[in-house]
């Protein structure tokens, strides 16, 4: 794929949630909510400010993350669903706990 989102636009893939609850049961394609998480495939250079200064981004490639309920815009791309959004949309990046108390 050969994509780059301009400005302060990210591209993102939605990682799938599980498809059983707690107690067991299997949730139906029907009553699943799409889900509100996901991984940055790419990013744009980040804003600018009225002076032209570039203000960097705070998400990178590979980054996990969690965004709005409808946030971005769905788009097509070799195939895969992806979304575009705005940096401002996500509410922020997930850690590993456990690799975060290893290092």
């Amino acid at each position: 794929m050969n994509f780059t989102p301009l400005h302060d636009r990210v591209l993102v893939r939605r990682i799938e949630s599980d498809e059983k609850t707690t107690g067991g049961l299997i949730i139906p394609d029907s009553a699943k909510e799409k889900p509100q998480e996901g991984e940055v495939i790419a990013v744009g250079e980040g804003a600018r400010k009225d002076s032209g200064e570039l203000i960097p981004m705070a998400v990178k490639a590979g980054d996990r993350i969690l965004f709005g309920k409808w946030s971005g815009t769905e788009v097509k791309i070799d195939g895969q669903e992806l979304l575009i959004m705005k940096e401002s949309d996500i509410l922020g990046i997930m850690t590993d706990t456990a690799a975060a108390k290893a290092a």
